[in-house]
């Protein structure tokens, strides 16, 4: 399956076309996740240092990530809100670094503020876990010609998880998937891709549920984005009480996800699902490309271009 997300603006990979800058692939392309928070719930403090987020970057770049999720709020439930400035202090440094690079950054915020400086650093894609509830968000995203992630959330990280209930999951996430795309797309925002929200606000069944589902969600006009990596419903399902533990699991929902026409999957194991996705394309006889550009190395936090082809 052939996916499209246009751009407002030039964006590593994508093509000049009458409506913007698109950027088009086959399968499910993997976005990589970069947490420079302290408490994240399965790497937190793991990239605090610029370094280590730089060289973790790079790591994934070598192993074929094509997308870049910079995050510098715990989403997690339960979770404190962080404040702006402090959110952008994180954040900001490795954007910087990494904006002549040849791969997508996305930004994981729900604060219009951080999404416009993040903008401005050099990000090209605002991940926002609700969903553009806030109009500021879409005006931010409209102006900047940035795509945004619509994502459904029941609640906030702090509430999202006492007591999620729904009377339909499916067309209750759905519907409001689709109704917030119109939304951004009427606001000028120049697309958006759409995320179920697993985890955020739901029960294990509710999350098997919509994961069932996916046909019909993939089967519309927007590319669509699951994030289920190392999330509890694996330890519900498969008994992983830590979640470093739940890679396994993890690939298993997100191939999952890659069959049942998901255009991205967001992962911290990010070259293991590289990896499991090449082979399941190639069994079912897909096509296995990704967006071009040259392969770059990461030195003193620049990336340059090198010679090598990637295998």
């Amino acid at each position: 399956m052939t996916h499209r997300l246009t751009f407002g603006r030039p964006a590593p990979g994508a093509q000049r076309t009458p409506r913007g800058w698109e950027w088009r692939w086959t399968g499910a392309a993997v976005m990589g996740i970069l947490n420079v928070t302290p408490d994240s719930f399965s790497d937190g403090g793991r990239h605090a240092a610029l370094q280590d987020a730089l060289a973790a970057a790079q790591a994934m770049r070598e192993a074929g990530v094509v997308i870049l999720d910079i995050g510098g709020e715990s989403t997690r439930p339960g979770a404190a809100p962080v404040p702006a400035h402090e959110e952008l202090d994180r954040v900001l440094p490795v954007i910087r670094a990494l904006r002549s690079a040849d791969v997508l950054l996305s930004v994981d915020t729900m604060k219009p503020e951080v999404a416009a400086e993040a903008l401005r650093a050099g990000a090209h894609l605002i991940n926002d876990v609700t969903g553009l509830r806030d109009p500021q968000m879409r005006r931010v995203c409209a102006e900047a010609g940035a795509p945004a992630c619509v994502m459904h959330m029941q609640g906030d990280p702090q509430t999202m998880q006492a007591a999620p209930h729904y009377a339909d999951v499916v067309a209750e996430v759905h519907g409001y998937l689709r109704a917030q795309a119109r939304e951004a797309l009427d606001a000028g925002v120049p697309d958006v891709l759409l995320d179920p929200g697993i985890g955020f606000g739901k029960t294990l069944e509710h999350n098997l549920s919509l994961l069932r589902a996916l046909p019909d969600l993939t089967a519309g006009p927007h590319p669509v984005l699951i994030g289920a990596s190392r999330k509890r419903l694996i330890d519900f399902m498969a008994s992983v009480p830590h979640a470093a533990d739940r890679d396994p699991g993890t690939l298993a929902l997100h191939l999952h996800a890659a069959r049942c026409g998901a255009a991205v999957v967001r992962a911290h194991a990010a070259a293991a699902h590289v990896q499991a996705l090449r082979v399941q394309a190639a069994l079912g006889g897909g096509d296995r490309t990704r967006p071009p550009g040259p392969r770059r190395t990461l030195d003193s936090g620049v990336m340059h271009h090198t010679d090598t082809e990637r295998a």
